[in-house]
């Protein structure tokens, strides 16, 4: 276990800023993970898990504690089922279970990140959700001081949230079970009409495997979602705010504030999200609010590819950053009456 102090963090997060952690220890397996944690539970350390970086914003003055880094490494597969270990590499986790023929996970290609983090966030694009896949979750739980199993149905998902999210300083995940489809080489279902019209299917065919990976990684390419070191829009954490679940009432409200401010003529975006839920899109807010793609003139930016990104252009901090998260969420706020919510976990900072 390799233990390094006054550790720069910047370099391990996407957006490449933060300060250094008083202490920064990266774990191999999963014994030396939960050793880490109950060393800092046993003396009062404040404990910052660090993945792969890709949802994290972190202070200008570090963190004051114990940065633990879950580098563990552990592919298996057993026919349909699938064990990673949480340190795995997202990505290339997906591509190894296309290249092995199997559905489930495929139009989840290029999201940057750790295994373990995606049943903490329950990560989806492109009409997949991990939550559809995950079987059970092996974590520590720092409250009972043990290992334990979390079934699916444990685990409490929805959308972009879990019970990891809802209690983050109970469980450390230390590796993933899915159950996967062997659908004779196709994927699953296509479910998102971006993805259908990319691949000139309807919605429900399926297609090749591989087809449904490089189609979803162009189209995240596009809108600077895969990590690129020379491409400063891939300097973000993705999609920087979660796509607003309204009420019927808070809908209607929305609904007339679209027409007063743009027009009987326009109508928002609107999708199903339960029973008197309505799901809009944060893009379509931040965008008809002013702040277009490439907004803003210091080195914290809204990408110039997606305006649901903010974005480091080299040389920002996350103050600048910050600074351009707040004035996004003020005026879409001021515009439509709806408060965005950060996806990307804060550390040392708040919007």
């Amino acid at each position: 276990m390799q233990e390094l102090h006054d550790a720069p963090l910047a370099p391990l997060t996407t957006f490449r800023l933060g300060g250094p952690a008083t202490r920064l220890v990266t774990a191999t397996t999963d014994d030396e993970v939960i050793a880490a944690v109950r060393e800092a539970d046993d003396s009062g350390t404040p404990l910052l898990v660090i993945g792969g970086g890709s949802n994290l914003v972190i202070g200008d003055k570090g963190f004051d504690g114990t940065a633990l880094v879950i580098a563990t490494r552990g592919f298996a597969l057993d026919g349909t089922r699938l064990e990673l270990a949480a340190g795995e590499v997202w990505t290339d986790a997906v591509a190894r279970t296309v290249e092995a023929g199997l559905a489930g996970i495929e139009c989840l290609a290029g999201i940057p990140g750790s295994a373990g983090a995606t049943p903490i966030q329950n990560v989806g694009a492109y009409g997949q959700e991990v939550s559809s896949t995950v079987t059970e979750v092996v974590a520590y739980d720092r409250r009972a001081r043990e290992t334990v199993t979390l079934t699916n149905e444990e685990c409490a998902f929805s959308y972009r949230h879990s019970r990891f999210k809802a209690d983050p300083e109970r469980y450390v995940v230390l590796r993933v079970r899915f159950a996967l489809e062997d659908a004779g080489g196709l994927s699953g279902p296509v479910r998102y009409a971006e993805t259908a019209r990319a691949l000139g299917v309807e919605p429900g065919d399926r297609v090749p495997l591989p087809t449904a990976r490089e189609t979803v990684l162009k189209l995240r390419a596009g809108k600077g979602m895969v990590l690129d070191p020379e491409d400063h829009d891939t300097w973000s954490a993705g999609s920087f705010f979660t796509n607003p679940i309204l009420t019927d009432e808070e809908f209607a409200a929305f609904r007339a504030r679209v027409e007063q401010r743009l027009g009987a003529d326009v109508e928002p975006p609107a999708y199903p999200a339960g029973e008197g839920r309505t799901k809009t899109s944060a893009a379509w807010l931040i965008d008809r609010a002013g702040f277009t793609k490439g907004y803003g003139t210091g080195p914290a930016r809204i990408s110039t590819k997606h305006t649901l990104a903010l974005t480091n252009r080299g040389d920002a901090t996350t103050e600048d950053l910050l600074a351009l998260a707040r004035e996004v969420v003020a005026g879409v706020r001021e515009a439509f009456g709806i408060t965005l919510v950060n996806e990307p976990v804060t550390v040392g900072v708040s919007l």
